[in-house]
């Protein structure tokens, strides 16, 4: 004779077995990638596998495109740069009139910027820039009294450049760096500038926060934002900006190399891509450009275009491939600017052959094998669950057995001694009559996250222009680094 102490035992393996499947899934799936070696300068660009750099380079290196580097001057005699560098100019007096010398021995800002966008590559211990085979245009703004950036970006439209880097910034707003900001679009070029760092910015700055500019916030290595990055109305993609490697002046690192964390970093791998997306399109317009990026971003934080993360994180294969319909004026400009769908964020358009869901799990074969094998069972122990309780369900209803043998097997109709339901009238069981749902019960307007109180202003003496750099002096980066490179610097470099 069977008991139902039989049943618990199977109930409890049926149980322990979804468990253990539910927490080896939680832990396999979001999980990262295997980590790669980091001794190198290649080990350390984390960030090019995370944008799947390598396979937009099958389909363009930026070639034709020049990226004019508003900064402080490059340093083109770094092996990374060497043929890189076009000649450009200098609006100071101490730096040349070709603006191919860095006289920032704190930061070498500009040179890093350079490097990020269009580092030649060449092996493991050499920068690979997001745009290879694009040129950089220097225009030196020099040190930070010098500064006419007004005059470096009117200089760069007229240079005939494609992508204008703006990874500097000064608090409020100036009327000619506006007027220069206007003409420089008219002449066709796409502007990026840096959202700011929260170490040194209350709101997004000058001349990010200008309409038509394209304001790139930081993520880092996990994908959510970066802690340090200012969040404002006017930022408009995210990229990664945490822990990145780029090439140094000899006076800023013995080893040619620095990491370090700011949205200026971020800033450079968005004008890389678009030197790439204007290499692969060469008939777009900028305003199309910019539509292209915006309109492929991976939608993160609240639906849609939010202060933290803008349109959302640059999806750089997406940007190449995908079929955007295409705009009249800078989506920046205009008052409806476009809102990418969560279906577009995850690879349904045409042109994208990546899944929509991806694990980064594909180069471990076993880890996939485990993962199917976990979903099999997990199906198994749900079916076993179902048919358990759905057995003692039906036995409750049905009752003991009569001691005469079996109970009858079921006919049609109702059961004996009970005749139709008559009506009218709720049918027993059912809601009494006036029922009324309670409240609170349906759906409710998505509540959208706060955004984090800014700091304290910075102290006086800060203000005016500064290139949005390093936060802080972290530690040097998990697994370490060339060796000899150099800490994060310092983010003001005066």
């Amino acid at each position: 004779m069977r008991t139902g102490k039989r049943r618990r035992p199977l109930l409890r393996s049926a149980a322990t077995m979804l468990a253990l499947v539910t927490v080896a899934g939680g832990g396999l799936l979001p999980g990262p990638a295997p980590a790669r070696a980091a001794d190198t300068v290649r080990g350390l660009q984390w960030y090019l596998d995370a944008l799947r750099i390598p396979e937009a380079h099958k389909l363009t290196r930026g070639e034709g495109v020049t990226v004019a580097v508003v900064d402080g001057g490059v340093h083109a005699a770094h092996p990374d740069l060497r043929g890189q560098v076009l000649r450009g100019t200098s609006l100071s007096s101490e730096v040349p009139a070709d603006g191919r010398t860095d006289p920032d021995r704190e930061n070498g800002h500009g040179t890093a910027m350079a490097g990020i966008i269009a580092g030649r590559g060449g092996g493991a211990m050499r920068e690979l820039g997001i745009a290879p085979a694009a040129k950089i245009l220097p225009v030196a703004l020099g040190p930070e009294r010098d500064w006419d950036l007004p005059g470096a970006i009117r200089w760069a439209a007229d240079a005939g450049a494609d992508v204008i880097n703006l990874s500097v910034g000064a608090a409020g707003s100036d009327q000619r760096t506006t007027e220069a900001v206007r003409y420089a679009l008219d002449k066709g070029a796409v502007l990026v500038a840096a959202a700011g760092n929260r170490r040194t910015d209350r709101a997004v700055p000058l001349p990010a926060n200008i309409p038509g500019v394209l304001a790139v916030g930081a993520t880092g290595r996990s994908g959510s934002l970066w802690s340090g990055s200012v969040a404002g109305p006017e930022v408009g993609l995210a990229a990664p900006g945490e822990r990145i490697i780029a090439p140094a002046p000899p006076a800023v690192s013995p080893n040619g190399y620095a990491v370090s964390d700011g949205t200026s970093r971020a800033t450079a791998v968005v004008s890389g891509v678009a030197a790439l997306v204007r290499s692969r399109y060469p008939k777009l317009d900028a305003a199309n450009v910019v539509n292209r990026l915006v309109r492929t971003a991976r939608d993160q934080g609240a639906r849609g275009r939010d202060p933290e993360y803008g349109f959302g994180s640059v999806d750089v294969l997406a940007a190449l491939t995908r079929s955007v319909p295409g705009v009249a004026t800078n989506p920046l400009l205009s008052g409806a600017s476009p809102t990418p769908s969560r279906a577009a964020a995850g690879g349904d358009e045409a042109g994208d052959d990546r899944p929509a869901v991806s694990f980064g799990l594909a180069d471990n074969a076993p880890v996939q094998l485990a993962l199917c094998l976990a979903a099999v069972l997990l199906a198994g122990g749900v079916a076993v669950v179902l048919v358990v309780v759905n057995r003692r369900a039906a036995r409750r209803r049905a009752g003991p057995a009569p001691a005469g043998g079996p109970p009858p097997p079921p006919g049609p109709g109702p059961p004996a001694g009970h005749g139709p339901y008559p009506g009218p009238g709720p049918a027993p069981g059912g809601p009494p009559a006036g029922y009324r749902p309670p409240p609170g019960r349906g759906p409710h307007p998505y509540q959208p996250r706060p955004v984090s109180p800014p700091p304290a202003p910075p102290p006086s003496g800060q203000q005016g222009g500064h290139p949005y750099g390093p936060a802080g002096r972290p530690g040097p980066p998990p697994g370490g680094g060339p060796a000899g490179a150099a800490p994060p610097a310092d983010p003001q470099p005066r």
